[in-house]
């Protein structure tokens, strides 16, 4: 597979001068030489349910738990703002 290093310099619109364009071909390269690798994984055995799940949102360990009072957080950062409104704290307009 040839990879065109302008062509993908143009969609993710940047610039790159001879050496980075030869910096990033060889860096392709690897990355699509890997993913050749991971496409020869024996994956029989796996079941289709399995393979989707994505393991990083299930619970390691506990439940969540909240271990302070509601709004502790709240009223030390009013607390620390130069200007508070009503709970809210005030600041500088900078949109029209």
């Amino acid at each position: 597979m040839t990879i065109n290093i302008e062509k993908l310099a143009l969609l993710a619109r940047i610039r790159l001068n001879l050496r980075e364009k030869e910096a990033f071909k060889k860096e392709f390269g690897a990355i699509l030489d890997y993913i050749s690798e991971l496409k020869k994984a024996d994956i029989t055995g796996i079941s289709d349910e399995s393979a989707g799940k994505n393991v990083l949102f299930e619970s390691a360990g506990r439940e969540d738990e909240v271990n302070y009072e509601s709004g502790k957080f709240s009223k030390n950062l009013l607390e620390e703002a130069s200007s508070v409104e009503k709970e809210y704290i005030k600041v500088k307009h900078i949109l029209n």
